[in-house]
């Protein structure tokens, strides 16, 4: 086995390992966010609503 072949073999191992990664990544920050932001969508408009009511009753 030569130095190109060893050097080859390692680029290629980091850069798969890397793709991996920005997978698992990309999966887990969608998955985790999008609850986070649906609770702070639906606290919004629970306040719009109660805003609204308020305003209708006076």
């Amino acid at each position: 086995m030569n130095i190109g072949d060893l050097l080859f073999q390692l680029i290629f191992f980091i850069l798969l390992i890397g793709i991996v990664a920005a997978v698992f990544y990309a999966v887990r920050t969608l998955v985790i966010k999008k609850p986070d932001n649906q609770k702070s969508i639906e606290q919004k408009l629970d306040q719009i609503i109660e805003l609204l009511e308020k305003n209708n009753k006076e």
